[in-house]
């Protein structure tokens, strides 16, 4: 299987990325764990952003938006056949897990994954909907957020591709940085092996090996 995530947005080891990737240079970029957002002006503008970063790498970017497949998995599954990599843009995470299960990508994605389909790449949410369970996550973002045409109920199960948890903006310039500490101490607690990944802090992962680029 082939990763690439990051704390927040590209990282500082975008070269990594393009190394990962096929010649498939189509990449579906999600941007879901935002819909709870009413600055409709805000998320796209952060969309073209992501969109010219990856442009600029030689990928050729377009949004899936999995509103568009809630409860149309074969539909979704056909489409992305067509990728090569999947871009997933932060947010809250519960969100993000939400879309996953109500239009099944995230069963597509773990298995298209697994198999080395397909590149998965993301930041924050991205990342940490791939741990074993979300349990803990509720530390730095809101589980009660439901945006319009989604069900409250979600599984705390997460995609299990990854065996450990991963705190994201650790001692970070970020908004939820504050909480971090707290969310590493439920780990400890609980006996849950984690990583921490500091803003600008990457993951590559690329079959057996995997290399932590630190700041």
């Amino acid at each position: 299987m082939r990763l690439y995530l990051s704390s927040y947005k590209f990282g500082n080891y975008t070269e990594e990325l393009v190394k990962l990737s096929s010649d498939n240079k189509r990449v579906g970029v999600i941007m879901n764990a935002v819909d709870w957002s009413d600055d409709k002006e805000r998320v796209a503008k952060s969309l073209n952003d992501q969109m010219d970063v990856l442009k600029s790498l030689g990928f050729e970017p377009e949004q899936i938006d999995l509103r568009n497949y809630f409860e149309k998995l074969d539909e979704l599954k056909k489409h992305l056949d067509g990728f090569g990599m999947v871009w997933v843009y932060g947010g809250n995470t519960f969100v993000l897990k939400r879309a996953y299960e109500q239009s099944g990508f995230g069963e597509i994605i773990k298995d298209m994954v697994l198999k080395d389909e397909i590149v998965y790449a993301g930041f924050s949410a991205g990342v940490v909907i791939l741990s074993k369970s979300m349990k803990g996550l509720e530390i730095v973002d809101d589980p009660s957020i439901v945006p319009e045409g989604y069900k409250s109920d979600f599984s705390w199960d997460g995609l299990g591709i990854l065996d450990y948890h991963v705190a994201v903006h650790y001692k970070s310039d970020h908004p939820e940085s504050t909480n971090i500490d707290k969310e590493i101490e439920y780990c400890e607690k609980n006996n849950i092996p984690y990583k921490t990944l500091s803003d600008g802090e990457v993951i590559v992962i690329n079959g057996e090996e995997t290399n932590f680029f630190r700041l």
